[in-house]
């Protein structure tokens, strides 16, 4: 497959450009994809820094290993993460609801983001760089980023995968802007030798969950430093997803400075007063193993849960893709394979249209959007019947 694609695009006339604003899974995934089709390809992350130290756990899915066979990094899906053998749901007092066999892979979004980020390499990733406008000039069908700094990059096409507070999105399309599901999700990551005793026991090497009011937690085995699998060496990764009025968010999301963050708090900055309401939560909600690794955790961080589906992703050359035109709820566990499967298609379109890239771009566009949608409906009515005890509308009566 990879053979073809590149033999098509051999027979364009002129060296295809693409400018990706933002460095991180989608991005990455992007550009080492149309590199993959023979495109020259430039990078532009905002942050001054690598991002290989932010995210938690991320569950494997077939179009992430796909982009890694497509672009020539051989590894087998055993080596990006760690396997778990059952579902095991937990009853608030600690005994066992359900337990049934079903193996899969869990990952970390820093061995994804690193090995991704090798394949790449560093020439051609530009790091503090901030995007600040964008001009096209149609008849020549070329788009031209302009930065900050002052530094102007012009292509013939513009990928925006600058993430859920895009840039790219904000510049076309203003009145999308994601929304708050009414509801965070608190994390942390904890050291596999640091587990507590009873969390060892009951947790480790299952796909662990546990429900209460307002409550829902999962929990599962990451590589660890360095991306090392090895048993002892790993991390345990938590989810735990509790309803916060919208009247307090700025308040979560305001940092132990005083910073408001926004959408999400990074490890470390946590305000005192939120890890102290955590852990006193967790004494009164969540079953024994789950309670004692989230008191254990030293350094908690908490994203909000936000909604969006764009109804377009194409304008001109300029494209949004990734959490930058849709952002699903977690509970989807599609965030990151998202981004990935809209890299794949776009790859796959741009492939075979030679030097029509407007043709190719139609082509993606609708399917992409309604994979947005699909995905936004499905982790909605999850969410909310988690969260709220909503049920569906269709299930309704």
């Amino acid at each position: 497959m990879q053979e073809t694609l590149l033999s098509a695009n051999s027979q364009s006339s002129k060296p295809l450009r693409a400018i990706v604003i933002g460095g991180s899974l989608g991005g990455l995934f992007t550009g080492n994809m149309l590199r993959s089709i023979g495109w020259e390809v430039d990078i532009f992350e905002r942050s001054p820094r690598d991002l290989d130290s932010r995210g938690g756990g991320i569950v494997l899915q077939p179009d992430v290993v796909e982009v890694f066979r497509r672009i020539g990094v051989n590894i087998g899906a055993s080596a990006l993460g760690v396997q778990s053998r059952h579902r095991t749901v937990f009853r608030p007092d600690g005994t066992i609801q359900s337990k049934q066999i079903a193996p899969q892979t869990q990952t970390s979004w820093s061995l994804i983001y690193t090995k991704l980020k090798a394949a790449f390499g560093d020439e051609h990733y530009h790091q503090g760089k901030v995007l600040v406008r964008i001009e096209q000039d149609m008849p020549a069908g070329t788009v031209t980023a302009i930065f900050e700094d002052g530094t102007r990059k012009t292509g013939d096409l513009l990928i925006g995968a600058d993430g859920g507070n895009s840039t790219v999105r904000s510049l076309y399309w203003p009145q999308l802007q994601p929304r708050y599901a009414g509801y965070v999700a608190w994390r942390g990551l904890l050291a596999e030798h640091e587990m507590p005793p009873v969390s060892h026991d009951t947790l480790l090497g299952d796909f662990g969950f546990a429900n209460n009011r307002g409550s829902h937690i999962l929990g599962y085995l990451v590589p660890g430093v360095q991306n090392d699998i090895r048993p002892g060496h790993r991390i345990y990764n938590w989810v735990w997803y509790r309803v916060i009025d919208a009247s307090l968010l700025t308040e979560v999301m305001t940092d132990r400075n005083g910073l408001d963050r926004g959408y999400a708090v990074p490890e470390g900055l946590l305000a005192a007063r939120w890890v102290e309401r955590l852990n006193k939560e967790a004494s009164e909600l969540l079953p024994p193993g789950f309670r004692e690794v989230v008191q254990a955790t030293p350094q908690p961080f908490v994203q909000a849960i936000r909604d969006l589906a764009s109804n377009r992703m194409v304008a001109g050359r300029v494209i949004i893709l990734g959490d930058a035109a849709s952002i699903p709820r977690p509970h989807t566990a599609a965030s990151t394979s998202k981004a990935a499967a809209n890299a794949l298609a776009l790859a796959a379109e741009l492939a075979v249209s030679g030097n029509d890239i407007d043709a190719a771009l139609a082509r993606w566009e609708p399917q992409q959007v309604m994979f947005g949608k699909y995905l936004e409906t499905q982790g909605s009515a999850t969410g909310d019947y988690l969260l709220f005890h909503r049920l569906p509308v269709d299930a309704v009566g």
